[in-house]
This record gives structure tokens, sequence and C-alpha cells, in this order.
């Protein structure tokens, strides 16, 4: 079952409370009262789940990550880039890197990561609903990661509530045809939740990936995540990425996935429409459970005024 708070709260008000108040989102919510429960299977199956954070004008809700950021990250990019040169790719550069200086001392900053943005809270697809990969995609598959949510204060100081699942929904055959085609293939929905984990992040996370297509599994396989399955600390991903004034704007939200070392796509598993993308570790509740959807149609004709 589910608690429902009274009045009509959501997870940013709650946040910015918590921040006014200089006090844990935890303690804010031991203060609220509870109106009534409901079903967790009914919400589900009436898709009434919704992120765990959004914003109330997505324009102000910013979507990005880092890649190569896990211990075997680089091997299912290697593959995709290596093809064009025989040489060291700049994606095994870029891991070793973060091998050599991704896990700074505390208090000073490590070589900074791979970065990448996806968009604004436009693109995020809710727990359970389709994910609509766009007409002129060549690819769309899952990333199972782990993301950090944050909401910025009144004075420019980010604010992590915590935690969650996500799925950082990309475009692998447009990032396999020129490495530079990176920021294109990020340009694709996502999701994350259902549950918001509050608190400090396990080191060792270890969640189960699976497609399901009809009644059957086609693809299932064990991610790592947490600090001890990372080439950088999350602190150090978390400095290189608010470092920019522009990423620290008052009563913005950031949603900032942390990368992965898994995906089918480097197991040759091409996802069909009606395939369901499933994401769990007991670390965090419910799975987050997507269906694939490919649109029919796009507009990309300019109007000159």
């Amino acid at each position: 079952m589910v608690a429902l708070l009274s009045g009509e709260q959501t997870v940013y008000a709650l946040a910015l409370d918590a921040i006014g108040r200089r006090c844990p989102l935890t303690q804010v919510l031991k203060g609220q009262s509870i109106e009534g429960h409901e079903c967790y299977g009914t919400l589900v199956e009436e898709q009434r789940i919704l992120p765990p954070l959004d914003h109330p004008d997505p324009a102000h809700m910013l979507v990005t990550g880092t890649g190569l950021t896990h211990l075997g990250s680089a091997d299912a990019r290697n593959q995709m880039h290596s093809s064009v040169a025989e040489a060291l790719t700049d994606s095994m550069r870029m891991f070793q890197m973060g091998l050599e200086g991704g896990k700074p001392a505390p208090g000073d900053v490590g070589v900074q990561p791979e970065w990448f943005y996806k968009g604004d809270g436009s693109i995020i697809t809710a727990p359970y609903a389709p994910i609509v990969s766009p007409a002129f995609a060549l690819d769309g598959g899952e990333e199972p990661e782990i993301v950090g949510l944050y909401v910025i204060g009144p004075d420019g100081t980010p604010h992590r509530l915590g935690y969650a699942l996500g799925n950082e929904f990309s475009d692998h055959v447009m990032e396999r045809q020129n490495y530079l085609y990176l920021a294109h293939s990020k340009l694709r929905p996502c999701a994350f939740g259902p549950e918001l984990r509050l608190g400090a992040l396990p080191d060792d996370i270890r969640g189960t990936c699976r497609i399901l297509r009809g009644s059957s599994t086609v693809w299932e396989r064990t991610f790592l995540s947490g600090e001890a399955n990372m080439s950088h600390t999350l602190t150090n991903l978390e400095a290189h990425h608010f470092k920019y004034a522009q990423f620290r704007r008052p009563g913005d939200v950031h949603v900032h996935f942390f990368g992965t070392a898994t995906l089918s796509f480097a197991d040759g598993i091409v996802l069909a429409p009606g395939d369901i993308m499933e994401i769990e570790a007991e670390e965090f509740g419910h799975a987050l459970r997507n269906p694939l959807v490919i649109s029919q149609s796009h507009d990309t004709n300019v109007t000159p005024l």
C-alpha cells in the first residue's frame, strides 16, 4: 500500500521546504499528515505513478549524465568505436583517466568525466509508461543506471535529495557510426524511479536489467553500481557538473545519470516495439519498467517569419 500525504504535496515543494528550514528532507516528511492509502498495483495499472521528482516548469529541469564511470564500462563503448581505429580509442583513454584520477582525496577535485546533455523535463517518461523512440532514430536501447536527484537552493547551492533507478535510453547505432554523434544519440527520452532512495548510496549495488518480449525474457544481466564498482567518486562527478554557474540557478531541478557498464546492445540485442525494459535493485524497492514504442512520424520543417 502507498500512503497519501494530505494536501497537494510534491517532492519538489517538500524539498524547497526542507532547504528553507535547513533540515533533512526526512524531517519534513515525518511532519506530514497521512490522508489515506492506495494499492500500488492499482496505481500501476492506471499509470498514475509519477517520477519521484519533477518541476512545475519542465524547462527548469535539466537532465544530464556522465559516461565511462564504471569499472568495465569502456568495454562496450570500445567495441562500438575500435573498428575505425586500431590505436587506443578516445573511450579507452577517457576510461584510463578515470581509473588514475577519478577518486581524489577528500577535499580535492579529480579528473573530469565524460559529460552529456539529454534534455529538459519534457523528455522524462514516468515509470511504467511507454518510452517513445523518435521515428528518425536508428536504434533505441536501455542503459541501467543510478540517478542523482537535486534541487538548487535560493543561494545557488545544489542539494541532493537522494537517488533512483534510471533508464538512460540512448541510440547506440547512431553513436557507433561516429563518436562525434554521441551528443545526438543521447537526445532521447528516459525514465527514472519509481522510488526515491533517501540518504547515502550503498557502495556496492548489484541489480538486474532484463528485456521482456511477450512471455519471454530475451536478455538478462546483472549490473553493478556504487562507488566500489566505479572509477569515479560520486563527489567528483557532482563537482564537475555543478562547477558550471548555469547549473546552479536557484529553483532548478537536476537529474543526473551516473553511468553504467551494462547494456543489451553490447550483446547484440535489438529491441522491438512492445519490448519491456525492466531495471531493479533491492536497495531501490519496486522495479523501473517501461515498454518501448516507436514514433511513426516527425516534423522537422522550419517556418520562416
